[in-house]
């Protein structure tokens, strides 16, 4: 992170260069000068906030909880669990972690390393067989309603929490990063990631090469609006892949709404419709 004089310094640099060139200054001079305008607002952008700063992961919560639970209110989701008919077996907690795509079975295994002997240990082996598939087998009739009682302890909220960094958040926020997209950008990788998987095809990986061969991240000298947009375009084809998910609402009223306004660091207030129903964060 830069501190606050060379911040100061650079924008110095800048400034004079402007000057020199609005006077008509052609030397050499000023030449120079203006790079180091650029390398200014290249470090500014670089120490900006971003999606994991508290407050902006807050607004990131709020956001997928709106699309996936049509609520705002996402630590009440510890508890949610149903088969939604995806193919993808039972959905559950706050990210939605699947039965059949490996990410409940991790889920339960790490709380049952943190917490043995907890109401969900017993059905690991039955994790395990339906992993893959929309199976209930092993699961039923009690799962749901043992879900929902690990759900008051306070170490199955804490391993949901950690599993959704691990899994999802912190790989989007680092790709992110490293593509040089700011706080919306971050958050729509992010948001991509939990609806998908990192897989290729329609998982994020194929979504985000899917539109390099339309534009270019900003860390490869791309425009942000136009990598956005395109990596946007890809996630609308990949949701049309599934019939689950081909309502494209949380890209088309949620996601391109912020990035129209060029809100990229997700400043509140924040209007957005999912699935035609209204959102707002004000603060």
């Amino acid at each position: 992170m830069l501190n606050s004089g060379r911040l100061l310094r650079l924008a110095a640099v800048a400034a004079l260069s402007i000057s020199l060139v609005s006077a008509g200054t052609t030397s050499a001079l000023a030449r120079p000068m203006a790079a180091d305008g650029a390398r200014a607002a290249d470090d500014v952008r670089a120490a900006a906030v971003g999606l994991d700063d508290p407050a902006k992961k807050e607004i990131a919560m709020k956001l997928v909880s709106s699309a996936e639970n049509s609520s705002l209110d996402w630590k009440a989701q510890y508890g949610y669990i149903e088969d939604i008919g995806d193919g993808r077996g039972y959905t559950g907690g706050i990210i939605g972690f699947c039965s059949g795509t490996h990410d409940m079975l991790e889920l339960v295994q790490e709380y049952s390393n943190r917490a043995p002997g907890n109401v969900l240990e017993k059905y690991l082996p039955a994790l395990r067989e339906v992993d893959g598939s929309d199976s209930h087998d092993g699961l039923d009739p009690n799962y749901t309603r043992d879900w929902k009682t690990a759900a008051s302890d306070p170490v199955f909220q804490a391993s949901q929490n950690d599993e959704r960094d691990r899994v999802y958040f912190n790989p989007a926020v680092n790709q992110g990063k490293s593509d040089g997209v700011r706080t919306l950008g971050q958050f729509i990788y992010y948001d991509a990631i939990v609806m998908h998987g990192d897989g290729s095809g329609t998982g994020f990986r194929g979504i985000r090469n899917r539109a390099l061969g339309k534009a270019k991240p900003p860390s490869q000298g791309g425009d942000e609006t136009a990598w956005l947009n395109a990596f946007l375009d890809a996630r609308v084809w990949a949701m049309q892949q599934e019939e689950a998910h081909s309502d494209t609402s949380r890209v088309d009223t949620a996601q391109r709404v912020f990035l129209n306004a060029g809100n990229f660091d997700l400043t509140p207030p924040l209007r957005w419709k999912v699935y035609g129903d209204s959102y707002t964060i004000n603060s």
